[in-house]
């Protein structure tokens, strides 16, 4: 029974993390743009959610004021990145250095506990008089809250603004070229970007029962870890509403691991370095796959030249190659 609850909790915690990971995939693979605001957009959820709800204010509600706080945040190193002409990767640490000090005037101390049992997680687990889970009860609300995010976001990223922000990550100059004003696409992704990262900071620190200016330390490598493991799990060959639901997949996956590893006794001080050798193993898998893929084709290239006898390069596709291949295989078995 414990370990199916560490399973639970692992994938609750997965999918409330997984909006903040998806809001990394705005900028870095949408916008193609490196931003560091999460960082401090992800802490800056967490305290306003905090501050709110001690100070009566709807759990929900405090989190969708913690939502436009972060599309401020992200707005602001927008308009450092366009307007400002600063590198993307400077104003978001310029970006993040000061929301560090506005979380900790939002909150007055470093730390800020939520009163017991108001939040969204205890609210909804009244309502069935604590007969369900209180992992299961947070798995099932971030599945509901995550599949909005993902119709609504797919819906939005297919209408003419989405698809001008799409375009602009993927080529600028022509989108500049047909009249589209980057500037604006920017700000606006990295203000729904941010505000998605504060509304999962805000649902985590609802789930932990504080908010915290040290919550978003490391969450970009976080959010990398589960864009690139989702990417990994689903081929990017899929539409545009895999590679959504491959981020949220790529999270949940990667929050099991670390929770299978802290419950198999590994000391929580090692989870960083875990977190950083998974985002390595990540990364080199697709260079990796190339390489190995490059050798098979070298060696088929060369057995197909021997069983042609022909000493000048041979062009053709991976499935005639193959059953050349195969070919010259079988007749050198029979000849054995």
């Amino acid at each position: 029974m414990g370990f199916l609850m560490t399973i639970l909790g692992g994938a609750g915690e997965g999918v409330l993390w997984g909006i903040m990971a998806f809001g990394v995939y705005i900028t870095y693979r949408l916008l193609d743009v490196a931003d560091l605001t999460v960082e401090g957009s992800f802490a800056t959820g967490s305290a306003i959610v905090a501050l709110l709800i001690n100070n009566n204010c709807d759990p929900l509600l405090a989190s969708l004021v913690a939502m436009l706080v972060g599309g401020v945040a992200g707005m602001v190193t927008g308009l450092l990145i366009t307007k400002f002409k600063i590198a993307p990767i400077l104003a978001g640490i310029l970006t993040m250095t000061a929301l560090y000090s506005v979380n900790l005037i939002i909150m007055g101390m470093p730390t800020l506990s939520l009163p017991i049992g108001v939040n969204m997680f205890a609210i909804v687990s009244a309502w069935f008089n604590d007969a369900v889970a209180r992992n299961l009860i947070i798995l099932i609300i971030g599945l509901i809250i995550s599949a909005i995010i993902i119709g609504a976001s797919y819906w939005f990223f297919g209408t003419e603004i989405g698809s001008a922000i799409r375009a602009t990550g993927a080529n600028e100059k022509m989108c500049r070229a047909q009249g589209i004003n980057t500037d604006n696409t920017k700000i606006i992704g990295l203000m729904i970007s941010n505000a998605l990262v504060a509304f999962s900071g805000s649902l985590v620190a609802q789930q932990f029962g504080y908010g915290d200016i040290s919550f978003g330390v490391g969450s970009i490598v976080i959010g990398l870890a589960s864009v690139i493991i989702g990417e990994a799990i689903i081929s990017a060959k899929h539409n545009f509403l895999w590679r959504i639901i491959s981020v949220f997949i790529g999270s949940i996956v990667y929050r099991e691991i670390i929770t299978l590893i802290i419950f198999a006794g590994l000391p929580t001080a090692y989870i960083k370095l875990l977190t950083a050798v998974l985002v390595v193993i990540a990364l080199s898998l697709p260079n990796l796959k190339g390489k190995f893929k490059c050798n098979f084709r070298s060696h088929n290239s060369k057995r197909v030249k021997e069983a042609l006898g022909n000493p000048t390069d041979v062009i053709m596709n991976d499935e005639v190659a193959n059953q050349i291949v195969e070919s010259a295989e079988k007749e050198d078995s029979e000849n054995a």
